[in-house]
């Protein structure tokens, strides 16, 4: 193992609660042993990243109702392709190369489950998303 491969995979958090077995398909057994790990991984930077998002589209986000705030979520995950495009990079950066080969064989089909992870761990995360400005006059 190449000193990049096994660096990256030192690096990634450990999901003990990971279902692997041999009924699952190719995708799924992707997702849990790869995607889960790297999306974890990189959590603190697609948070800046989506953070810095709210504040490129004046801050409207913060005006919102938590069930607004959700959907303006979903809709910049599914709808923003530069978003989509950067946070995908983020990701597949961290991929090893023979992670990277597997991923380009069904990329589609991994994309999506990719960014329902990415969009899912962003509105776990909700709280995190209150406006700076306002925290510091209170």
């Amino acid at each position: 193992m190449d000193s990049r491969q096994f660096n990256l995979k030192n690096i990634r958090p450990e999901f003990l609660s990971a279902t692997i077995n041999d009924t699952m398909s190719n995708d799924e057994r992707f997702q849990n042993l790869v995607l889960r790990p790297v999306i974890k991984f990189q959590n603190d930077l697609l948070i800046e990243v989506f953070r810095n998002y709210i504040a490129k589209h004046k801050s409207v986000f913060y005006d919102l109702s938590l069930e607004k705030r959700i959907e303006y979520i979903e809709n910049a995950i599914q709808k923003d392709m530069k978003l989509r495009n950067s946070m995908k990079g983020m990701i597949i950066g961290v991929f090893t190369v023979e992670e990277y080969l597997i991923y380009i064989k069904n990329s589609s089909a991994l994309n999506k489950r990719m960014m329902t992870i990415v969009k899912d761990r962003l509105i776990g995360h909700i709280q995190v998303f209150e406006n700076s400005e306002l925290l510091i006059a209170i």
